[in-house]
């Protein structure tokens, strides 16, 4: 019978941290935009869902399902972590149609490049090529990759479920220390008192408050200091900004 470790290719004796560096290169590699399937994408995250929320890996499925002894006895996943997937909530037809590609659809895909890459390879934020370059340039996870973002959540969030710790401070759209560049696609934010007319212009956002309304986004993370974003950052050490992993 498979298990979420088989699933994740990792020992089942692996740390906490080993299975989530193994989520962030497999979840990659499954996804439908770099040679995956939709079936496999699931797959991966419903093995990550199981072991982070602490079930027992011999009661996962072998088609990545998860059996109702999975769930609390309130009829909830025991974890809090962003998963939606597998719940005894859904309707059961919901779940018969998990394996079958054309039943569900992924949220809006967003492939994420970090700015401190950006600087350190003499790239350009204007760059026509620059997710070619770093798709090129075979960077770790944490700098360049993908994430999926589901219903009501901001990218901010989204990258956190995904064990990423990308800047922020205030959480509210107050400041600019969580802002990224989202070079294609485009992100709503339901307020923004903080961001001129021009940054807006330029592509800039908030990730705690944006929200993608394309399928598909490429952004840039970690901008807050460059010129005009760096005046509008409040001082870290006033708010949590703790790994999400840690």
């Amino acid at each position: 019978m498979e298990s979420p470790y088989d699933v994740l290719g990792i020992d089942p004796d692996a740390e906490e941290d080993a299975v989530v560096r193994a989520y962030r290169e497999r979840v990659k590699s499954a996804h439908p935009d770099h040679g995956g399937s939709l079936v496999e994408f699931k797959r991966v995250r419903r093995a990550y869902e199981h072991l982070s929320a602490g079930h027992d890996p011999s009661t996962f499925g072998t088609d990545g399902r998860q059996r109702s002894s999975d769930t609390t006895p309130g009829g909830t996943r025991a974890d809090d972590g962003g998963a939606r997937e597998g719940s005894s909530e859904r309707p059961e037809a919901d779940d018969d149609g998990v394996d079958d590609p054309g039943a569900e659809t992924l949220g809006p895909t967003v492939e994420y490049l970090d700015y401190g890459v950006v600087e350190a390879q003499g790239w350009e934020l204007t760059d026509e090529d620059l997710f070619e370059k770093a798709e090129a340039a075979d960077l770790d996870v944490d700098s360049h990759g993908i994430l999926v973002v589901e219903e009501r959540e901001s990218l901010l969030e989204a990258a956190e479920r995904y064990g990423f710790s990308w800047p922020y401070a205030c959480r509210g759209g107050a400041c600019a220390n969580c802002a990224v560049a989202v070079v294609d696609g485009e992100v709503e934010m339901p307020v923004s008192t903080i961001l001129t007319d021009e940054m807006r212009e330029r592509g800039i956002r908030l990730s705690c408050i944006g929200q993608p309304v394309t399928d598909d986004l490429q952004v840039v993370f970690n901008i807050e200091h460059l010129p005009g974003l760096a005046e509008l950052r409040l001082p870290a050490e006033q708010f949590g900004n703790a790994r999400a992993d840690d």
